[in-house]
């Protein structure tokens, strides 16, 4: 019977791409690394991999041979995570990964208290600011921003927030129109734009009367980051008018590093979504874990302790 731990290496030399980098990332040596694989391929019978001087190639049996290691590895963690979880409470690892500005803010706290609540559990939190393939990456639970799109995916909400448009003082000084007072003019203006979002953007909008409206955005001149913090320190600096969550901007709306534009007007509200696979026995950690969340991000909202 071929060995889980080769398979894991197989995996590994796939998503890392050097048997150097595999062996770092699972803390063994190189030589044990290869000899792991060449031993898989000889039970096989077949050549996963394709090695040359300088890259390494990934045979097409051998990418079929990766997808089903991915399920069989995924299945086996969840059958060791179901048969720890009655003996001394949750173990093994939770592996969470968040925007790195959400993170800091909620996930981060989050995932520090319910370590402590459940000190055997191991916690691995990384920050993207890219959806995450949670089987391939092998996460448990993502946490995602924004319109939540179909997917295969089960999804759980955290919390809703609100958008702002905002542009620093600065800039407003600049701009020939200056504070503008309507979505016409607002479109007008330099705009910041998240490159994870479809261009050009186009937003609708609830007027002060309760009419629902369009704002379509020029896009020509249009500046475009990947990260919501990095857009922020556009605006700050005077680059133009950028779309960002309440909770990242209030700070800067309080000591005047930044204005809101067109207060009287709302954008639609956004969500925050746990994301986790859809399978049949959904682990006690990944249950829990978001859980603990909803509670954790329910105590930290203004008036509640």
């Amino acid at each position: 019977m071929v060995s889980l731990n080769r398979l894991n290496a197989f995996v590994a030399v796939v998503q890392a791409g050097s048997f150097t980098a595999a062996a770092s990332q699972l803390a063994q040596s190189k030589a044990v690394v290869s000899f792991n694989i060449k031993q898989l391929e000889t039970e096989l019978g077949v050549a996963l991999l394709t090695r040359s001087t300088r890259r390494l190639e990934v045979t097409e049996v051998g990418q079929r041979f990766y997808q089903d290691c991915l399920r069989v590895l995924e299945q086996a963690r969840q059958a060791i995570d179901e048969a720890r979880k009655n003996h001394g409470g949750l173990s093994g690892s939770l592996r969470v990964t968040s925007t790195a500005e959400y993170g800091l803010r909620m996930v981060v706290p989050a995932l520090a208290a319910f370590a402590l609540a459940h000190p055997q559990l191991q916690i691995q939190h990384a920050s993207s600011s890219l959806p995450a393939d949670l089987i391939s990456e092998r996460f448990d639970v993502a946490i995602r921003l924004g319109q939540l799109r179909d997917s295969s995916y089960r999804a759980a909400l955290i919390e809703k927030f609100e958008i702002l448009a905002v542009a620093a003082p600065a800039y407003l000084k600049r701009h020939a129109a200056g504070q503008p007072d309507s979505l016409a003019a607002l479109e007008q203006m330099q705009w910041l734009g998240h490159s994870r979002l479809p261009l050009p953007p186009r937003w609708q909008v609830q007027t002060p009367a309760g009419e629902l409206v369009m704002l379509e955005v020029d896009t020509r001149s249009m500046t475009v980051a990947d990260s919501a913090d990095a857009l922020r320190q556009f605006a700050i600096h005077g680059a133009g008018v950028a779309l960002l969550p309440q909770w990242l901007v209030a700070p800067d709306i309080r000591s005047k590093r930044l204005r809101q534009l067109l207060p009287d007007h709302r954008f639609p509200a956004q969500g925050v979504y746990a994301v986790y696979p859809d399978t049949r026995h959904v682990p006690e950690k990944v249950r829990a874990f978001i859980d603990f969340l909803q509670t954790f991000v329910a105590t930290q909202a203004p008036g509640k302790s």
